[in-house]
């Protein structure tokens, strides 16, 4: 749907050269036009029309000096550096540019009709006066000659199988007199045939085709030869066919016209010579005749040039018209007519070779015209909800316009036509708020017509015919004749629609372009005509022009890409440069055939794409692969040619963020980018709306609902409170409707009345209701743009769905309960947890109590509705447990259950007490807590029942509190309860029960047997046993203490209750609680423990301590050594192995740090795997593997983790013993053993100032990992890499500790001052 915008045009009115054009050819390299006359041949600039090189051709006698000579062919041969012409007279000419000197490579007698070179200039075809083809080499050596006209019909001849005759064929729906039709008579070729044979080349040189007249028929046919000059194929008799032929340059179709009975065609062949496709002039069958057909370089665009069969004062009429082809459908997108002024007439045209879309264009009168177009879309500009999203499309004389927001139809059809009188060259849209559907229409006579809404008239619907008018065709409001000399062809181009009936234009000047203002006249005579109202020359050619229908600006761009911005005052137009917000001026690196204006950050920006696919903004390149764009509000729209659509929103990302986010693929969330299918291009936006319009290139639409689109649109909806077309887009769309509520909670909690009201569809809310979910989709599906926010304002706390489903019900049964009494259940059921009881209550009431209003429900659509929310047994049992079973009976009823299961079951249930019976529902539905409440009102016949309850489910304190504690039941449940505590080995709270319930010698058992010392004697006490017994009890509680360490808590009970103090003061002394033992011993006056027992002890005690001090201190720097070598020895081999093997080896894993990271690879990998496979197993196990894992033997990988972790064991139980060995001093000083006590004291003091000496040393460089820089002046690849590999941990994840050095417990006091 895109039509072609001509850019700029070059033009030379008097190219000074002698003659009259005959040929010529485009020099690519210098951008350079070549061109033969009868005369001589010259070189010249297109541009300025300045003539640089020139030769005579009548000087040396190749063309007479009367000026009847002729010139066939003209290339231009860049590898040569020359120009290669051929004359009528037979002479090849060779003109070498560099030194202007003719060489005649060549003469044939005949003489020629005519030169062809191939595409990759390796051959030159000439045909000859006698009817014949020369293939001739680059260096003009001979390769063969042969007839054009021959009787075979070519290698690719047909196949005839000879299955049966003509007549005995199928023939289809043309009957079977198609067997006995004769063939057509063979016609004669045109009176105005020039009878010359034409040759066209396909666009890889392979095979060529030639278009002669037949001598024998005198009718045209085409032959294709290959490359060797082999005849391939000869078409078959077309009458009517034309001396035109042109070969597509990148497809398999010859093109050629032909004259039918009613009409004139442009007829294309295939390779073997058979019609494929035609498409009809625009003009009566005997009124032009069609000079040439030319392709342009990549076979987008067809040129037919013609003139008048009938002239007017003897001088015919000529015309250009290029087409266009998309859904095979032939379309006229540029009409040039040239009049009848002999001198203005084309006289050579033809199609750049390297820009596809440059025309050049040289007259008899040596006027020389350079026209280039670009492909461009039209569109509607608007923005808001009036706009239709106009698409226009030029097809000759009819304006094809598509209304994309009311219908979408695939070209080449359309909404509807509008017809002119004459080709359509040009189409812009109204720039006005809310008349953005107008449309003006530039035509080739130079006429500007208006096209308006129409009143109304005529619009309504015709009633009973089934149709409906979804988008009433624009009316022509005016036809203006612009008053400006428009004598030659497109003297207007880059019209802009500002407002009312005032046109912005760009037309040719005297410096190069100007921009003119037309309004129309103020002259009651002239009220048709527009005028120039002002004009501004512009020093160069402005090749685009835009306008931003939000700021009003206006910005032209010039062919060097330069950009420009215009002022309009009441008169006056003005240009300056573009300029950003800092003064600095701002131009495209390169000219953009495309540009549009933007707004992003807050600064007006132009947008531009080049033909080569590349996107700027301003001078920053954005990306290099685009195919299409379109700026939309506040979007900026892309595709790519990796077949994705990008999606992107100016207001909230810079130029390097536009950078990033067209450089990436997106993620899995992304909502800017999605895939399109392979070419798709940009047609329109729908504004306020979802949908984009892509186009294929084979021409069909597509409409996609881009997901960044979408959810904008979608936000728009919510915050304008327009929830019924936010729902029905997230409903068709397949967006989570969680996102009404999610994206402002508040706003909707206000406004769930409007909600309901908007929806009006029990069906929709239900629907909404059911997807409601915990999760704030604004952070996790659809999390909202940098600028905007979800919520404004906090909501109260609660579950998400419980307060959506609280606040529709509440609404709801306010504005009408029966009418959304489904809702309402549906309300009941989607809590957090499901008010089942509730809503099958609602339902009994609905049967109890029918409502009376018309769009009320009944109990049993109530009830299916809720079988369709919830399973029918969980229904069921909810139902049950209501004890109410006409309820119980009414859901049954609805279900699919067999009255034999339930009916026996609910009559049992019926014949019960009430309390057993619900005791019994309780029971079945496993409500155990409520059936123990039911069944404990049942009486004292039920209470065996009740304890079998409470012991099989364990509701051993919600029995307790249902009977008083002084009662007989409550006694038997606290035994029963003491009985499971002690199974559970809570014997000390059994005895608690047992004992505040009576039993007492069960509750001394209790306290004995988890050696509650206390709570034993007491209950002894209270029960009371005997002295002897009470005796007894403690000796025994006392030998439980001894073995289970308790020596002081021995020793009271020793010396309380059993009277024994020796026993006591021997329990102290073992215990090393010296201070008690010395208290007993002078309370009870039994000093001779003092040197018995005590003093032996205290030496024992000494001994001991000296020991294991010095046993932990060779521990500890022994493992502080080995810890530094193990370290050395690591750091080392890593060196050398990334100097000798580099960091690849398989045994740098050894000596590497990285190897005690359990996920690292080779050795530490296989430790990984072992431990993985163990994780499963017992805790013994696992603590066998963990003891492994971390040896202590000399080269185990992970030993440096084993040496940390035992030096910290030695440093922790080192700082234990610092109470132990304070109280050991005190009382070796007290019986004189000082010296015993100095040497503990000092061995123990350098003990521990050993630790702490070396704690810093141990566990520093676990610190300076961090803080060692790894690059520098003095770094090389191998320190770096070592580096990263020391910064790793030296440990695993799962012992943390290991990498922190243990805290010693300094605020200790437990030196003695009186020591040395």
């Amino acid at each position: 749907m895109r039509n072609l915008s001509l850019l700029q045009r070059w033009r030379c009115l008097d190219v000074q050269i002698p003659g009259s054009p005959q040929c010529f050819t485009i020099r690519s390299d210098a951008g350079t036009v070549l061109v033969a006359s009868e005369r001589s041949i010259a070189e010249y600039d297109p541009r300025t029309g300045e003539v640089s090189n020139e030769v005579s051709l009548t000087a040396d006698g190749y063309l007479s000096e009367d000026g009847s000579g002729v010139v066939v062919g003209i290339q231009d041969l860049p590898d040569q550096e020359s120009v290669c012409v051929a004359t009528a007279t037979g002479d090849v000419i060779l003109y070498n540019l560099s030194t202007n000197q003719l060489e005649c490579v060549g003469s044939v007698d005949s003489g020629l009709t005519g030169m062809t070179w191939s595409p990759d200039q390796e051959l030159v075809t000439l045909p000859t006066g006698q009817q014949t083809i020369i293939m001739m080499t680059k260096d003009f050596e001979p390769i063969t000659e042969v007839a054009i006209h021959q009787d075979d019909f070519g290698e690719d001849k047909f196949i005839t199988v000879g299955w049966g005759k003509k007549e005995t064929q199928f023939h289809g729906s043309e009957g079977k007199q198609a067997a006995q039709r004769k063939a057509a008579e063979v016609l004669p070729a045109l009176p105005w045939d020039d009878r010359k044979p034409r040759i066209t080349w396909r666009g890889d040189g392979q095979v060529f085709a030639v278009s002669a007249v037949c001598p024998l028929t005198g009718a045209r046919k085409v032959r294709v030869w290959n490359r060797e000059c082999v005849l391939q194929t000869t078409s078959e008799v077309v009458n009517g066919l034309e001396q035109p032929l042109c070969w597509k340059p990148s497809g398999s179709l010859i093109a050629s016209t032909q004259r039918h009975p009613n009409k004139h065609s442009v007829v294309f062949m295939e390779k073997n010579g058979l019609l494929h496709g035609d498409f009809t002039l625009p003009f009566d069958k005997d009124q032009v005749k069609v000079s040439e057909l030319l392709w342009n370089s990549d076979s987008t665009v067809l040129a037919v040039w013609m003139e008048d069969l009938k002239a007017e004062n003897g001088h015919p009429n000529t015309y250009i018209q290029l087409w266009t082809v998309g859904n095979y459908h032939w379309y006229l997108k540029q009409s040039l007519h040239f009049g009848n002024e002999p001198l203005k007439a084309p006289a050579c045209v033809c199609w750049d070779p390297e820009k596809p879309l440059r025309l050049h264009l040289l007259t008899r009168g040596w006027a020389s015209y350079t026209y280039e177009w670009g492909w461009s879309t039209q569109r509607s500009h608007g923005n808001d909800s009036y706009d239709n999203a106009n698409v226009a499309v030029i097809d000759g004389d009819k304006v094809l316009v598509t209304t994309f927001r009311q219908c979408v139809i695939p070209p080449p059809m359309c909404a509807f036509e509008l017809q002119l009188p004459v080709p359509v060259n040009l189409i812009t849209f109204h720039s006005q708020v809310q008349r953005t559907n107008e449309l003006a229409a530039l035509t080739a006579d130079g006429c500007i017509h208006v096209y308006r809404q129409g009143s109304g008239a005529g619009r309504e619907d015709v009633p009973g015919s089934g149709f409906k008018v979804v988008s009433a065709p624009l009316e022509l409001q005016k036809t203006y004749r612009v008053d400006m000399d428009q004598d030659e062809p497109l003297t207007l181009r880059l019209l802009l629609w500002l407002n009312e009936d005032s046109f912005l234009a760009v037309a040719y000047g005297k410096s190069l372009s100007r921009i003119v203002k037309l309004t129309p006249s103020d002259s009651h005579d002239l009220k048709d005509t527009l005028e120039i109202r002002s004009e501004f020359p512009v020093d160069g050619h402005v090749i685009s022009l835009c306008h931003s229908l939000r700021s009003g600006t206006v910005a032209l761009q010039l062919e060097d890409g330069q950009i420009m911005k215009l002022y309009m005052d009441s008169s006056d137009l003005k240009v300056t440069e573009w300029t950003d917000s800092s003064r600095n001026t701002i131009n495209f690196p390169r000219s953009c055939v495309q540009t549009a204006l933007c707004t992003l950050n807050g600064e007006e920006c132009l947008i531009g794409l080049t033909e080569r696919s590349q996107l700027y903004i301003g001078d920053s390149q954005v990306a290099s692969n685009i195919s299409s764009f379109l700026v939309y509000d506040e979007f900026l729209l892309l595709t790519t040619h990796s077949h994705t659509c990008h999606c992107l929103n100016l207001s909230t990302l810079s130029i390097k963020g536009l950078q990033s986010a067209l450089s990436s693929d997106g993620g899995q969330n992304d909502e800017t980018v999605r895939k399109v299918e392979r070419g798709s291009r940009i047609v329109a936006v729908v504004p306020q709306d979802t949908r984009l319009i892509l186009q294929m290139p084979r021409g069909n639409l597509e409409t996609v609902h881009h997901r960044a689109l979408v959810l904008a649109q979608l936000r728009k909806w919510l915050d304008g409170l327009r929830f019924k077309d936010a729902f029905e887009c997230m409903r068709k769309l397949r967006i989570n409707l969680n996102l009404i509520y999610d994206h402002n909670p508040s706003v909707f909690l206000e406004n769930v009345e409007m909600f309901l009201k908007q929806i009006d569809s029990i069906n929709h809310i239900n629907l909404f209701l059911t997807e409601l979910k915990e999760e704030d989709t604004t952070t996790t599906m659809y999390p909202c743009p940098a600028s905007t926010t979800s919520s404004s304002a906090p909501v109260k706390a609660g579950k998400k769905v419980d307060i959506v489903c609280d606040a529709l019900r509440s609404t709801m049964e306010t504005l009408n309960m029966h009418k959304y009494c489904l809702c309402i259940l549906t309300s009941h059921v989607r809590k957090s947890t499901p008010e089942l009881e509730i809503c099958l209550q609602k339902v009994h009431e609905l049967r109890v109590n029918p409502p009376s209003s018309g769009d009320a429900v009944s109990a049993e659509e109530a009830l299916k509705y809720l079988l369709f929310l919830v399973n029918v047994n969980e229904l069921y049992e909810h139902s049950l447990g209501t004890y109410d079973f006409d309820l119980v009976l009414m859901v049954a009823e609805k279900s699919q259950k067999d009255p034999k299961e339930y009916l026996p079951f609910l009559n049992m249930l019926k014949t019960l007490e009430p309390n057993y019976q619900r005791y019994t529902i309780d029971k079945h539905l496993k409500r155990y807590r409520k059936a123990l409440h039911h069944l404990s009102k049942c009486g004292e016949e039920h209470f065996t029942e009740l304890l079998n309850l409470v012991k099989d489910q364990r509701l051993y304190s919600d029995a307790l509190g249902l009977f008083p504690s002084d009662c007989q039941q409550y006694k038997s449940l606290s035994v029963v309860y003491a009985e499971h505590l002690v199974e559970q080995h809570q014997a000390e709270q059994a005895g608690l029960l047992l004992w505040r319930c009576g039993e007492t010698a069960r509750a001394l058992q209790a306290f004995v047997s988890c050696m509650s010392w206390r709570h034993a004697l007491a209950v002894a006490t209270h029960i009371p046993l005997a002295s002897e017994q009470l005796t007894q009890l403690a000796r025994n509680l006392a030998e439980k203490l001894l073995e289970a360490r308790r020596h002081t808590e021995a020793a009271l009970c020793l010396e309380q209750y059993a009277k024994d103090c020796e026993e006591a003061i021997s329990a102290l002394i073992e215990g090393a609680a010296w201070e008690e033992a010395l208290r007993l011993i002078y309370f009870y006056n039994r000093e001779d423990f003092i040197e018995t027992n005590l003093k032996s002890a205290i030496l024992d005690a000494h001994s001991s301590q000296m020991s294991f001090i010095e046993s932990q201190k060779a521990l500890f720097i022994r493992h502080k050594n080995r810890l530094a070598v193990v370290r050395e020895l690591k750091a080392k081999a890593r060196l050398e192995l990334f100097d000798e093997e580099g960091p690849d080896c398989a045994d740098a894993e050894l000596y590497s740090e990285a190897s005690s990271v359990l996920t690292g690879s080779h050795l530490g990998s296989k430790h990984s795997q072992s431990n993985s496979r163990i994780s499963s197993r017992s805790s013994k196990n696992r603590r066998k593997a963990e003891g492994k894992k971390y040896s202590l033997k000399e080269g185990s990988p992970l030993e440096d983790i084993a040496l940390l972790r035992a030096l910290i064991q030695i440093i922790t139980v080192v700082d234990k013993m610092k109470e132990e060995v304070h109280n050991l001093l005190k009382v070796l000083v007290l019986f004189l053993f000082d010296a015993q006590a100095s040497s503990l004291q000092s061995v123990y003091s350098e003990l521990l100032q050993l630790m702490e000496t070396n704690i810093p040393d141990i566990w520093s460089e676990n610190v300076q990992r961090g803080q060692t820089p790894l690059t520098g002046p003095n770094s090389t690849a191998n320190s770096i890499m070592t580096s990263f590999q020391q910064q790793r941990p030296t440990a695993s994840p799962q012992d943390p500790e290991v990498l922190m050095a243990p805290k010693t417990r300094n605020n200790v006091k437990w030196k003695l001052t009186i020591l040395k």
